[in-house]
């Protein structure tokens, strides 16, 4: 039950099966020149020789992607307080030590994570899921660790010294069996006003009655905190713009309005858990730019609207489902 009310702690304990379990840490310099998305996680497919923990990069900079596979032992956790090793390389919510040496990727360093903007939650509600972490059937959990926070210190990379101080760090996680039958995420904590951040998940979710379109958006703004779920009832609308989207969520007397702008050449392609096996793919670019508008519809009182920079953009399975 740990695991239920911190859910960025591992919930792979008793697993050995049909389940994978990633964290996803996106760091961007305080130019956003450098950016990178650099996911740990471990994959237990069907077959015991499918069995392995890795680290995928994606380098928004160089616009490369890596998938780096280790043996499932390399693999290594500490619940008491999070913190996962793969190989020599740690994570946790406090500093990343990257020790990476591939034939052509070298990163070496240490970062530390300050000043955290967590997602509230509470007993019924844990975590940015809420009360859907205690159904025991779904195929697929996610959890947002930090909507924000800010790095000290550098990296290596490819022989490259990159200072990350001042820049911005988000942290997510998934685990469970699949990723969702469609989905698409949108993600920047750069923006040229206020300390603002987004995050926004929508998915198409199977459900022993029927499927349905769960989302989550979170947006921070200073010291307010705005969500936008399908447990707290707001109602979403979305339009398909190429590989764009336009969408729009309302809440009470609170509207939100969001727009994505990338490039097709900048996306890349990266895996994703099928069954525990790290054999189906998402398209997900860093390079994106996301459009902000928050208002509130009763007083006509326009209350934040910027242009986030770094933008991660994901899209998964079959996502054109999610406009219907």
């Amino acid at each position: 039950m740990k695991e239920t009310f911190k859910p960025h702690l591992y919930h792979g304990k008793h697993k050995n099966k049909n389940f994978f379990e990633g964290w996803y840490f996106k760091i961007v310099d305080k130019k956003n020149d450098y950016k990178l998305a650099i996911i740990p996680g471990i994959s237990y497919g069907n077959n015991e020789d499918e069995h392995h923990s890795f680290i995928q990069i994606l380098n928004g900079k160089e616009s490369t992607f890596n998938y780096l596979s280790y043996d499932v032992n390399d693999f290594r956790y500490n619940n008491k307080r999070f913190r996962i090793c793969i190989n020599s390389n740690i994570f946790s919510l406090e500093n990343i030590s990257l020790s990476i040496n591939s034939n052509d990727l070298n990163i070496h360093g240490n970062l530390i994570l300050k000043n955290l903007v967590k997602w509230p939650g509470s007993i019924v509600n844990p975590g940015s899921m809420g009360f859907y972490n205690y159904l025991k059937f779904m195929e697929c959990y996610s959890h947002v660790c930090a909507l924000n926070g800010s790095i000290v210190g550098e990296l290596n990379i490819n022989g490259i010294d990159v200072n990350f101080t001042s820049g911005k760090v988000y942290i997510e996680k998934n685990w469970g069996k699949s990723f969702p039958k469609s989905w698409l995420w949108i993600q920047s904590n750069s923006f040229k006003s206020r300390k603002a951040s987004i995050t926004c998940s929508v998915g198409t979710i199977p459900f022993p009655i029927k499927d349905f379109t769960g989302f989550l958006i979170g947006l921070t703004l200073e010291n307010e905190f705005y969500s936008f779920t399908t447990i707290n009832h707001s109602k979403i609308n979305i339009q398909n713009l190429g590989d764009d989207i336009a969408l729009t969520v309302t809440k009470k007397n609170l509207k939100l309005t969001i727009k994505t702008y990338t490039k097709p050449k900048d996306f890349l392609v990266l895996k994703a858990p099928n069954q525990g096996s790290m054999t189906s793919t998402v398209k997900e670019t860093i390079n994106g730019q996301v459009y902000i508008l928050l208002e509130d519809t009763k007083t006509n009182k326009k209350i934040f609207e910027d242009i986030g920079l770094s933008t991660g953009v994901e899209y998964g399975g079959n996502f054109s489902s999610l406009f219907k």
